[in-house]
């Protein structure tokens, strides 16, 4: 028996017993990663894949793919990328890290297939995209070549030596690094163009080894009387002719290029550049960051420009339209952002809905945020403003997970994985391609639910249901049997009588799906008793405006709506199955027992407490005191103290409050007795309804579970009823917990600790001894500031899966179960690369067909050069 052998354990020493929760029973792990990372700073995109990978500070990288797939990679160290390229069409990318490492992602497993660590410090890196070639130019002015066989980095004999790409300066340089190392788009194999940091622009013949083309450099300094650096450069024409180059002092300069196929005796040399672009960062010496390129056959061709400067507390990219015959007037966009921008990127996709082609323009903030731009939107206007018309301006979108307009406060994560699923898997596919990406420019109504939401027919059918608590009062639920929001049903709260109480952040939830009950509570004290209409529902939207009243109402799905106003913001709902009364706790001490179909308040009473007076739990239970059965709520209030109340009439069974020495802040509160073993044995398929010796045989005696921020406590259920202070176990945490909840298996229960680090503890119970941990990368709770909301929400199912949101950017689906059942088609959304992939004509790159040249060996240096 489950609760015997918690009470003979609890009579135990601690460690003394091998029964109850083990390592073999769990399987803590992260699931499914949905959104943005935390604390991004670099983009990389595969335009024939259409995958696009975000890296963050911790050494995460996220890939984004077609039909909403998406997978979280970690790399072993924990540490920002400097360069982030994939090799495109060939399921690999790079990822060079702050500490020289060269990472080789196979993205069609999923894995890190190799590292290689590098001796010098990486100052450039570029991928030659038709071999497997690599060029990784460093701080003392090298280029070496590197070689992808078998997914393994080979360090090649060939390089490029300092002395003879960069010349023999007649001063001495102070900076020697390369900064880009560009292949020649008109002759990959045959020739690269280096760019050093001092200015120097050097064009290398890599058969022959020797510089064919030089440019800037100690001219480009005297000429212009100052000293400056360079700070990025690109390709700026299909065919390798101009490049485009940025400096520290906020120039902008476009180089004519070499394209000659004979080689000259001598390097052909060029001291000032054909065009200088004026885009007003030169006025506050800003540095140009980031150029990118984007060519349209000759109409629209333009230069994207971001400056990069922590001193503003916003960033003027500029947009330049740059095609071969360039008027006397710049034609130009300048788009102002909330935030410096670090990084850039242009997505292509296809929509699968509206079957157009859709590019995105995103900038990547210091912030981690990701904007996003129609960059439709932006070439027509720089046509129209070409004819002097009057265009309207693009307006950027923050890249945000689906959740309305508002954040979310409560949350409540319901499974049932005995569900019989009653769709196939091929309808959830179809249902992942209907939902709009992250990145999509698609339509959104004005709530900001999504436009293909399923029609709501009733919850039995949902294998995982979360609902959620708004900001803004709103309620939403979402089916998550796949590891992606679909939204259901959304509630909009309002009041006839006080319009105030509209928008009043939901701060407490309580859903049966048996009874069909939903009650939410909300930071002005009103709670509402939903009551929802039996299944099958009629076909009808999904999104509702509800009015909180009796009168109101939608008739498809709710049955009748309640109010009732306690003292204090709500903090925590729960339900006496057996009376159908409803136990509510508020922020002032107040515990509320209300009959629901009143509704009616049958008592209130108010709990004293010495410190904070807030009610975060409320348990009821049927127990023996004093020889006979009594019906008690057990109260815990914010400062870790708890209590017992006579359920029936409200009056305290004992005077004395049980609390630790030092109160901490309480998180969580769980009485463990004999409704374990009832959900034990109904995971298990048994029915104990019909009584059975298992049931017959429960102890009337209970243990009561307490956590706070700094600790957890077992007590005798008895003891807290009799106000005496005797701590059963305890533990005492190394670091800040933020959230706590038990969870079952199979055969036991157990306690699973989340910490405001990432931190994750499996503790045994009652002993509270330390079964697994695990910290979950990228998640730092938020700690909410006086009179306000954390960006962090949590909550668990009963089996042990975790929901947690990160601000509005990032969910994690964390699992503690051995089986992989919590998702369906869980693997199908972690595959980004599609391996037999059929390029269509019009999705070949522009610039790169063009001249392309057939692959011919090096002679007698085909194992050394590429």
């Amino acid at each position: 028996m489950f609760v015997r052998k918690l009470v003979e354990k609890a009579s135990k020493k601690p460690g003394g017993n091998s029964d109850g929760l083990k390592g073999s029973d769990i399987d803590p792990r992260l699931l499914f990663h949905y959104g943005i990372p935390s604390g991004c700073n670099m983009l990389a995109y595969d335009p024939v894949q259409k995958i696009l990978a975000v890296s963050s500070k911790d050494g995460r990288i996220k890939l984004f793919g077609k039909d909403n797939t998406q997978v979280l990679l970690e790399s072993v160290n924990a540490v920002p990328s400097k360069f982030l390229q994939f090799v495109e069409n060939q399921g690999i990318l790079v990822n060079v890290n702050s500490k020289n490492h060269i990472e080789i992602w196979d993205i069609e497993k999923n894995l890190l297939a190799d590292v290689h660590a590098f001796e010098e410090d990486i100052t450039s890196f570029t991928v030659m995209q038709h071999s497997l070639y690599m060029y990784v130019g460093d701080s003392a002015g090298n280029v070496r070549v590197l070689k992808l066989e078998q997914e393994h980095i080979v360090q090649m004999k060939y390089t490029i030596p300092y002395s003879a790409s960069h010349g023999n300066p007649t001063e001495e340089t102070v900076d020697t690094s390369v900064l880009h190392v560009l292949p020649q788009p008109a002759a990959e194999s045959k020739r690269v163009l280096i760019i050093f940091r001092d200015g120097i622009i050097s064009l290398w013949d890599i058969r022959e080894s020797k510089t064919v083309f030089t440019a800037g450099g100690n001219a480009l300094q005297s000429l212009h009387h100052e000293g400056k650096k360079v700070t990025s450069a690109c390709w700026a024409c299909p065919f390798g002719s101009k490049v485009a180059v940025g400096y520290s002092n906020g120039d902008i300069f476009i180089w004519s290029v070499s394209t000659r196929t004979e080689l000259p005796s001598e390097p052909s040399t060029q001291s000032t550049p054909i065009f200088k672009l004026n885009v007003g960062y030169k006025l506050d010496k800003i540095p140009i960051a980031s150029l990118r390129w984007v060519y349209a056959d000759g109409k629209a061709s333009r230069l994207y420009v971001m400056g990069g400067s922590d001193t503003i507390s916003s960033t003027l990219l500029q947009v330049i339209l740059l095609n071969e015959h360039t008027e006397g007037r710049t034609i130009k966009l300048g788009l102002q952002l909330p935030e410096p921008c670090i990084d850039m990127e242009i997505v292509s996709s296809l929509s699968e809905q509206s079957k157009h082609k859709q590019d995105c323009f995103l900038l990547l903030g210091n912030s981690g945020n990701l904007y996003a731009y129609d960059d439709c939107s932006i070439e027509k206007y720089l046509l129209q403003s070409q004819s002097k018309s009057s265009p309207s301006l693009p307006k950027e979108v923050m890249v945000k997970i689906p959740f309305v307009d508002s954040n979310i406060t409560v949350a409540k994560f319901i499974t049932d994985n005995t569900q019989m699923l009653s769709s196939a898997d091929e309808d959830c596919l179809l249902l992942a391609k209907s939902i709009p990406s992250l990145f999509s420019f698609e339509t959104k109504p004005k709530d900001g639910t999504q436009l293909n939401a399923a029609r709501f027919t009733g919850f039995l059918k949902v294998k995982n249901l979360y609902i959620t608590g708004h900001n803004d009062g709103a309620l939403n639920f979402w089916d998550l049997s796949c590891p992606l929001l679909v939204p259901i049903l959304s509630l909009k709260q309002q009041s006839e009588d006080d319009l105030s109480l509209s928008g009043i952040p939901v701060t407490a939830l309580f859903f049966n799906a048996n009874s069909r009950l939903l009650v939410s509570g909300d930071q002005s004290g009103m709670v509402r008793i939903f009551r929802l209409k039996p299944e099958p529902y009629a076909h009808v939207s999904s999104f509702l405006s509800l009015q909180g009243s009796t009168k109101k109402g939608n008739d498809h799905i709710i049955q009748s709506v309640k109010l009732l106003k306690v003292n204090g913001s709500v903090l925590s709902v729960n339900i006496n199955h057996s009376t159908g009364h409803l136990a509510v706790g508020s922020s002032q001490g107040y515990v509320s027992v209300l009959d629901i179909e009143g509704p009616t308040v049958l008592y209130q009473k108010h709990i004293a407490s010495e410190i904070s007076t807030g009610i975060i739990s409320l348990h009821f239970q049927t127990c023996s005191f004093h020889g006979f059965d009594k019906n008690v709520l057990a109260v815990a209030t914010e400062d870790s103290s708890v209590l017992a109340l006579d359920s029936d009439n409200g009056n305290t069974l004992s005077t004395s409050l049980v609390h630790p020495k030092k109160p901490t802040r309480a998180l969580f509160m769980q009485i463990l007795d004999g409704q374990d073993v009832k959900r034990l044995n109904l995971l298990n398929g048994l029915d104990l309804s019909k009584g059975s010796p298992v049931e017959d045989g429960v102890p009337k005696q209970s243990l009561l579970l307490l956590c706070s921020e700094k600790a957890a406590y077992v007590y005798s259920f008895t003891h807290v009823m009799q106000g005496v202070k005797k701590v059963i176990y305890k533990k005492k945490f190394q670091a800040s917990c933020c959230w706590a909840s038990t969870f079952y298996t199979s055969s036991d229960v157990g306690l699973i600790l989340l910490f405001t680090s990432g931190k994750v503890e499996i503790r045994s119970l009652p002993e509270l001894s330390l079964i697994k941990e695990t910290s979950i990368r990228g998640f730092t709770y938020s700690t909410p500031k006086p009179n306000s909301f954390s960006d962090s929400s949590i909550c668990s199912s009963c089996e042990g899966e975790l929901v947690m949101v990160n601000g509005d950017q990032e969910i994690f689906f964390f699992s503690l179960s051995l089986h992989n059942k919590s998702f369906r088609l869980l693997d199908s959304f972690n595959l980004t690369y599609q391996k037999d992939l059929i390029i269509p004509q019009e999705d070949l790159i522009p610039g790169r067909t063009i001249q392309k040249e057939k692959k011919k060996d090096c002679g007698k240096q085909s194992e050394e050069c590429p």
